[in-house]
């Protein structure tokens, strides 16, 4: 059997029937909100028929359809991690996680050690915080009272043991009842959001003056040049795909500065160190930009495949 057959294999044993999934239309863009989209693929790399359009305005690439939140929190209590591991072909769950989250907290508690040494924080959110294994690794490093928010039970559980203060939920869903956190993060976790604005506009809000923010995106540039398909970065856990572009209009919009941002070490992420500051609401990517993505993705979708690096 070859190796796509035996992940086509995998991934029909997981079960998971995305077409009878509740899900809505997106008629405006979270970015912009134009209503003129491309489509650019009709599969996703588990092979799903999920549909990811782009804003011909500004860039911004979307599920469209894209499931209801209500449907998301299922996924997420029994489908993902299964759904990973089937596509991977290695367990991946709420444990075998840790070890990979371990190494990543110790990564990011480098790049922002020059602020959380410096600055008087001592809260911190870490929204889509998974098993609390780098909420954790930061409080302890840092000095700070954690809080995880995660839609997945089994991950919020390993959390709690942790010590953590754990939330079980969408951070859509979230009352903070006034308080607000020094520190927020949103660790490799904005891809998955059902609304990439008002998430970082809630956060904006949960921030006193001097609060920092760190959120990462997967590149969604990267992710399909390094693959050579579009079709290989869309799946159905990621509603958004952002690139450096739409990334920085996304939080200059939302009444953030970026103060240092970095390439991971894996090439495929993008990190940003923000704090606060004056939205500029009508803030949008260079045309040029937004241009110059369609034909690249064009070209990848059409190059023959004896031209591939």
């Amino acid at each position: 059997m070859s190796t796509v057959a035996a992940r086509r294999e995998r991934i029909e044993a997981v079960a998971f029937d995305y077409s009878s999934q509740d899900a809505r239309p997106v008629s405006a863009c979270n970015l912009c909100g134009g209503h003129d989209f491309v489509a650019l693929t009709h599969r996703d790399r588990y092979g799903y028929p999920a549909e990811a359009d782009g804003c011909l305005a500004c860039g911004l690439v979307f599920l469209n359809p894209v499931m209801t939140a209500e449907a998301y929190r299922r996924f997420y209590a029994g489908t993902y991690r299964p759904l990973v591991s089937a596509y991977h072909n290695r367990l991946i769950d709420a444990r075998t996680i840790q070890a990979e989250q371990r190494d990543y907290a110790q990564e990011r508690g480098d790049l922002l050690e020059p602020w959380l040494m410096a600055d008087a924080l001592s809260t911190l959110l870490d929204i889509g915080g998974s098993t609390g294994v780098v909420a954790h690794a930061l409080a302890t490093r840092f000095r700070l009272r954690a809080a995880v928010l995660d839609p997945s039970p089994l991950e919020v559980d390993q959390a709690r043991q942790l010590g953590l203060e754990t939330i079980e939920g969408l951070i859509e869903d979230f009352d903070a009842r006034g308080r607000r956190f020094d520190v927020v993060t949103l660790c490799q976790t904005i891809d998955h959001l059902l609304d990439v604005s008002g998430t970082l506009r809630r956060v904006r809000g949960l921030l006193p003056s001097h609060g920092l923010l760190f959120v990462d995106i997967v590149d969604f540039r990267a992710g399909y040049l390094r693959n050579w398909s579009v079709e290989e970065v869309v799946k159905v856990d990621h509603p958004y795909y952002l690139t450096e572009s739409s990334m920085f209009a996304l939080l200059r919009r939302t009444g953030f500065q970026v103060l240092r941002k970095d390439y991971a070490v894996d090439h495929l992420h993008i990190s940003y160190v923000c704090r606060g500051a004056d939205p500029v609401a009508e803030f949008m990517p260079e045309p040029g930009d937004v241009s110059a993505l369609w034909r690249e993705i064009r070209t990848v979708q059409n190059a023959p495949r004896c031209a591939l690096p």
